[in-house]
């Protein structure tokens, strides 16, 4: 894209209107004129201090990829952002340009437009400056500012008070791709009409049914807490919600829900079969309890209905969940297995908010898939999810028979929180020396949990199902930094509610009506302003106690003293020699990772980069004189973005637990990933976490491990649950410039298990077969090296 040429085209665009409107209109069409000129005018002063911007990044930030194959890191994602929002305003612009003298043309709608995207702008012009500074203070090739103060406090701040509903009206999901806004526009209305009616006391239906009433007001809440977070992520998982996903989803044989009781068992040795291990049952912080699985297969297998499994069933007070018939063919164990760790932040959702693709992808792939209902945060923080994902596994590898599986070779995947959890069920799994999974999917994963800031992590403004408020409440609760119980809030019927918000229905319906009928007189369709996405804030931390594994890790800051390691030899069999030596694993790995120095982009022997980035980095700009606040300017002096009325307090607790590996798998040292299976890594451009994943893709690479990247474009994080959301959505190709990276070796290769060809349809990697028969995936082009 020419960057000159499309600011050249906003200045024509916005100095042709400008002029036009300038006119002596009096009354309300004479207000909005002018309301229309002054926004033109401050769109052009905020376009002429992005050009030279946006051209320094576009010469330096190519410094920052993977690999010159696929270009993607925070700082293109933000320069993307920007650029869309401007072709955005040209789009408008023009369409003013050809309508503005017809009778029908409504100056003050298309003035708040333009304002909308302004204000937009203006945010983003601020995201800018704070990029700026990131390539000023971060080491070089390093996406991440490596310290949760200076530069990383900076960010939380200002993102507390910075003005963000800009991005949650007009201009709402404006950066991805046209098909999916139309689902981002319901889920932020539901979101905000659930978070008016969140009540403790209230039932899920309640909740729904007044929602109905109230969903066409809109505004930003920032105090509610992690248990609305996990109530509204969980709203698909109520009977009506999850029998209609039921109803269009693929039809499978098996669907069992298990609970496998809490006791130990010996494992063999990877490298000697003749000694083992034996595996604990979880027992951090909530004790002993069982562990939840569910195991999906679309042809029944041999095993899958023996009396051994069906004991472990549990009920889901609905219909058996094995569909057998009278003749129903069984087929013989399948030679591989999916392992699956769903998302959801840690805090929410289960498999059954992930069942619908699931089985989509047991039907494609012809193989039975095990996914683990893992404890939830605040109530089970680190290392609980950890420890039920790794026992479920090694029960899993001990009782293939019971799943339709020979026992050969298995996969792990997961997505967001649950990418995180492959890659340290895998590094746990190293640690007592079991058999490793033969290879890793990690979908949007989150590798670090630190409140470190990143170019990628700035997008948390803007973002309407990730904003840094609820991510930061996320990551508080797995660090075991959030309350376990609710706030004390006041009980509401929820006729009360629907009494209340009818009255003010009525109240609007007028001014509603008038709205939707010059909505329908618009030849552009514009959408009246929807909703403004919720965001929650910090509450003070109550839990204080963590695990022995949480506090253990060598990068725990401050240390702790005189604590057993949760690897120590009590838990491991007689009969195992190799691993007595796990107990000083701490003591092995007690030097700091050079996690985010990545060596290979060391640019300190390299003039001519040093030059390209000195030329975009600035440093802090120098605070007024006189000036006697409490912190420093972050903006030069002129500009200042806009605020909000309402501050959200996002205070971030740091923890020695998010620094743990096995909380943070970007912070291990190399000794703790060289053992790793092949991992696959599936970003999306315009997520918060993509520097997450681009990172540890180059921690990956630089220690000679088998890892592959790909990057898709204009879909937002967690599109894995919102495929089955929107049938235009999985209609929808993306342009043909993501794509993946791979290594040398003789490494084998598996489906990477995608349900839309929306995701990655693109890649240009040639056509096979699944193991050789003649299956078709709906994602045939994108393959998991294994």
């Amino acid at each position: 894209m020419d960057t000159k040429a499309v600011f050249a085209a906003l200045y024509s665009v916005c100095e042709e209107n400008a002029s036009f409107f300038s006119g002596g209109a009096k009354g309300s069409q004479g207000d909005a004129a002018r309301r229309l000129v002054d926004t033109m005018s401050l769109i052009q002063e905020h376009a002429r201090s992005l050009e030279p911007v946006i051209l320094g990044f576009a010469a330096v930030y190519h410094h920052f990829d993977f690999d010159p194959h696929i270009p993607a890191n925070g700082y293109r994602s933000l320069v993307k952002v920007v650029r869309c929002c401007i072709l955005h305003i040209i789009h408008k612009g023009r369409y003013i340009t050809l309508n503005r003298r017809s009778i029908f043309f409504r100056v003050a709608h298309n003035a708040a437009e333009m304002e909308a995207y302004c204000n937009a702008l203006c945010q983003l012009r601020a995201l800018l400056y704070l990029a700026q500074r990131m390539l000023h203070d971060n080491s070089h090739g390093n996406l991440f500012f490596h310290d949760e103060s200076g530069l990383s406090e900076s960010f939380v701040r200002e993102s507390a008070s910075m003005h963000k509903g800009c991005f949650y009206g007009r201009c709402l999901g404006f950066q991805f791709t046209p098909a999916i806004r139309p689902c981002l526009q319901t889920i932020a209305i539901g979101l905000v009409a659930f978070g008016e009616n969140y009540r403790r006391h209230q039932s899920g239906i309640g909740v729904a049914a007044s929602s109905l009433f109230t969903s066409g007001k809109y505004r930003i809440t920032q105090n509610l807490d992690v248990h609305f977070w996990k109530a509204f992520w969980n709203i698909t998982e109520t009977e009506v919600l999850s029998s209609l996903a039921s109803m269009t989803s693929t039809t499978v044989k098996v669907n069992r829900t298990l609970s496998v009781p809490p006791m130990s068992f010996d494992l063999p040795l990877a490298t000697n079969h003749s000694a083992s291990v034996t595996i604990a049952p979880p027992s951090s912080h909530i004790g002993s309890a069982p562990v939840q699985m569910r195991l999906i297969s679309y042809e029944l297998r041999d095993g899958q209905d023996s009396e051994a499994l069906i004991s472990l069933t549990r009920s889901e007070g609905g219909a058996l969940s094995l569909s057998l018939g009278l003749k129903t063919k069984r087929l013989p164990s399948s030679p591989f297995l999916l392992i699956h760790f769903h998302g959801g932040g840690f805090v929410a959702q289960t498999s059954k908010s992930h069942e619908p693709y699931l089985k989509s992808w047991s039907q494609d792939l012809g193989v039975p898939i095990l996914s683990v209902d893992y404890s939830l945060a605040p109530e089970a923080p680190f290392p609980r999810a950890l420890e039920e994902c790794f026992y479920a596994y090694c029960w899993a590898l001990r009782n293939h028979h019971l799943l339709g599986w020979t026992g050969e070779t298995v996969c792990l995947v997961g997505d967001s929180a649950g990418g995180n959890l492959c890659v340290t069920v895998s590094m746990r799994a190293a640690a007592y020396g079991v058999r490793m999974p033969d290879g890793i999917v990690a979908v949007y994963p989150v590798t670090l949990l630190t409140a470190y800031a990143s170019p990628s992590r700035l997008l948390t403004l803007m973002d309407p199902l990730l904003p840094l408020s609820v991510l930061s409440r996320c990551l508080s609760a797995y660090a075991g930094n959030e309350p376990q119980t609710e706030k004390q809030v006041e009980k509401a019927s929820t006729l009360s509610i629907v009494r209340r918000d009818t009255a003010l229905l009525l109240r609007d319906f007028r001014q509603g009506a008038s709205n939707w009928i010059h909505s329908l007189l618009d030849s552009n369709k514009a959408s009246a302003e929807p909703t403004a996405a919720a965001e929650p804030a910090a509450t003070e931390p109550v839990r204080k106690s963590v695990s022995e594994a949480a506090i253990s890790s060598p990068h725990a800051d401050p240390p702790v003293p005189s604590q057993t390691s949760e690897f120590s030899p009590r838990r491991l069999s007689v009969k195992s020699q190799t691993c007595q030596d796990l107990g000083s694993h701490n003591n092995s790995t007690s030097q700091s990772a050079p996690l985010l120095s990545d060596t290979k982009d060391h640019v300190k022997d390299d003039p001519a980069m040093a030059l390209d980035l000195s030329s975009v980095a600035i440093p802090p700009p120098a605070g007024e004189e006189g000036s006697e606040s409490e912190h420093p300017r972050e903006f030069p002096l002129g500009f200042e973005p806009l605020r909000s009325e309402q501050l959200a307090e996002m205070g971030l607790h740091s923890s020695p637990v998010v620094k743990d590996p096995f909380c943070s798998p970007l912070l291990a040292p190399d000794n703790m990933l060289k053992g790793l299976p092949p991992v696959h890594i599936v970003a999306c451009a315009l997520d918060p976490m993509l520097d997450d994943s681009v990172m540890f893709a180059k921690r990956l690479r630089n220690i000679e491990q088998p890892v592959t990247l790909c990057v898709v474009d204009d879909l937002p994080h967690g599109f894995l649950s919102l495929s089955q959301l929107s049938k235009e959505t999985r209609e929808t190709r993306l342009p043909n410039h993501a794509s993946t990276a791979s290594w040398n070796g003789q490494i084998g290769e598996w489906p990477l298990l995608l349900e839309s060809p929306t995701h990655c349809s693109q890649i240009p990697l040639r056509k096979r077969r699944l193991w050789g028969e003649k299956r078709r995936l709906l994602t045939e082009r994108t393959w998991l090296p294994w």
